[in-house]
């Protein structure tokens, strides 16, 4: 969620928010406090988990409204009919008569976005279809569905080739056999595309994904229809069950964690939810054992803070990763120069061997590998880019910025030649301090104000009698102005005959002197 001048919002994470949290078709939506800056209040709301755009979900409720029954009864039935049309269990029976079919049966919608039976040819013979649906094309169904590209919500933005291999093969040479993928079908497939060729050693793979239509070329152990957001599995208990049982095999040795969210989604969020997955996987660990699951969390350099904030034993890796169906973020003469994709990971950096060939080195110095234009800082003592482009050092601000940036004496800091002066690139929101957010300003009178649940005051709501007193008051200036309109056009069509009257007469008194001449 974003911020302003006037209000801003947060989200609230604690565990009485959660269970009391209302449903929206994309699961239990999530807590959020709004903030007026002028009026220092705080009012809380829920809202949908998956969707910042109330375009594509437009739940809202204060946390302290009341809801009946009917609307909640009406909320329940619409929430129902936002739901896949067939269960998972219905899907996987479908897709075993799907590749039971000769080829030439074989037909997708490619406007339904659904795999065909014969009895359903009818119902689907005037949209687009594709036909001779191979065996090969059902094991890569990211290449047959068309992407869903809201950036805010599905942002299903596939791995370009380059960057899936890279992942498949760092995996292997890591010694990790089972991938709980999150948010990455394009890797999901390369495993199973590998499982299904029989290379050794054997790596297998589950699918956690919001995008329900990959239930049809999957079955329960393989994929889940799952939100990151707030952590919820549409598929129920036995979902859940299905990926503690995955990530616990084996006592969880051998299991990473690979997700890829939207950029636009919330890092909090996002973050709580992943440490669910990571609860999950120690229910099979000593409790004593204080081992971390590993994880690469794929997201754009400039979140690193708050990345930083919520898993602390994180590192950012130079990596660039692409993306085959985003205009920016990718190589080549139609995408970026340089993609601002990175990977967050727990695991030893020195570990996690990039490959020479795109340019990245050793730094002997940080111990870990970096890309071609990464210079090792002597002052700050790292290799300081972020964003792929060698970095200057600042003595003023002490430490490295980036080549575009200079220092401004008004500011105090480092920033863009053409910046605006005074404005806060960030920070806390009640006094503008980069140092912390809201929630732990020293300066703010009400220091739990983000649980103050006092509402703003309601408007005054207006009577039949005050409405019909409107109406009357508008008609009558209508009828004012209407008349006000009608008097000037007449004044100004007297005027005009009198004028013409005028040059009649002098045509006439003149055309008199002619002939008496």
């Amino acid at each position: 969620m974003g911020m302003s001048e006037a209000a801003g919002i947060e989200l609230i994470i604690n565990q009485d928010a959660e269970s009391k949290a209302p449903m929206c078709p994309h699961g239990p939506t999530l807590l959020f406090v709004k903030v007026n800056r002028k009026e220092q209040e705080a009012r809380r709301f829920y809202a949908c988990a998956a969707c910042r755009d109330r375009k594509d979900c437009n739940f809202f409720q204060w946390e302290d409204e009341k809801v009946s029954v009917a609307r909640q009864l009406a909320r329940e039935d619409f929430n129902r009919s936002r739901q896949p049309p067939f269960t998972h269990k219905q899907y996987v029976e479908r897709y075993q008569r799907f590749v039971s079919l000769p080829l030439a049966n074989r037909m997708f919608c490619t406007d339904c976005q659904l795999l065909l039976l014969p009895e359903e040819w009818d119902q689907h013979r005037s949209h687009h279809q594709l036909g001779d649906v191979s065996l090969r094309q059902l094991k890569r169904p990211s290449h047959l569905l068309l992407p869903l590209e809201n950036k805010k919500t599905n942002a299903q933005y596939l791995f370009a080739d380059r960057t899936c291999q890279f992942l498949l093969d760092l995996i292997v040479l890591l010694g990790f056999r089972r991938v709980l993928c999150i948010g990455t079908p394009r890797l999901h497939e390369l495993i199973r595309v590998r499982q299904s060729e029989k290379k050794e050693p054997v790596i297998k793979s589950q699918l956690l994904d919001i995008d329900f239509r990959y239930s049809q070329f999957y079955s329960e152990e393989e994929f889940c229809h799952y939100n990151m957001f707030n952590h919820y599995f549409f598929g129920g208990k036995s979902a859940s069950e299905a990926c503690q049982t995955f990530l616990c095999q084996d006592n969880g040795e051998s299991v990473i964690m690979v997700t890829d969210p939207p950029f636009g989604g919330l890092v909090e969020a996002l973050a709580h939810s992943f440490k669910k997955n990571v609860s999950m996987w120690k229910t099979s660990r000593n409790e004593a054992d204080d081992e971390e699951l590993p994880i690469f969390w794929i997201f754009p350099y400039f979140f690193e803070p708050r990345i930083l904030q919520c898993f602390p034993t994180f590192s950012m890796l130079d990596y660039q990763v692409d993306y085959d169906n985003h205009a920016l973020y990718k190589h080549g003469n139609s995408g970026r120069k340089q993609s601002p994709v990175r990977i967050f990971t727990n695991l030893p950096p020195k570990d996690i061997i990039l490959p020479a060939e795109e340019g990245y080195r050793f730094c002997s110095l940080c111990q870990r590998y970096i890309s071609s234009t990464n210079r090792h800082c002597e002052i700050c003592q790292a290799c300081t880019s972020k964003d792929g482009r060698q970095w200057k050092h600042c003595q003023t601000c002490n430490k490295c910025v980036k080549p575009s940036w200079v220092h401004c004496d008004i500011c105090g800091r480092c920033a863009l030649r053409e910046h605006s002066c005074g404005t806060a690139g960030g920070g806390c929101f009640t006094c503008g301090s980069t140092e912390h957010k809201r929630r732990e300003c020293p300066n703010t009178a009400f220091p739990n104000r983000a649980i103050i649940e006092k509402a703003k005051p309601r408007k005054r709501k207006i009577s039949e009698m005050d409405k019909r007193t409107a109406v009357k008051k508008s008609k009558k200036q209508a009828q004012k102005t209407s008349t006000g309109k009608k008097e000037t056009i007449k004044w100004a069509t007297g005027k005009s005959k009198r004028k013409l009257k005028r040059k009649n007469k002098r045509q006439r008194r003149g055309q008199t002197l002619c002939s008496a001449r």
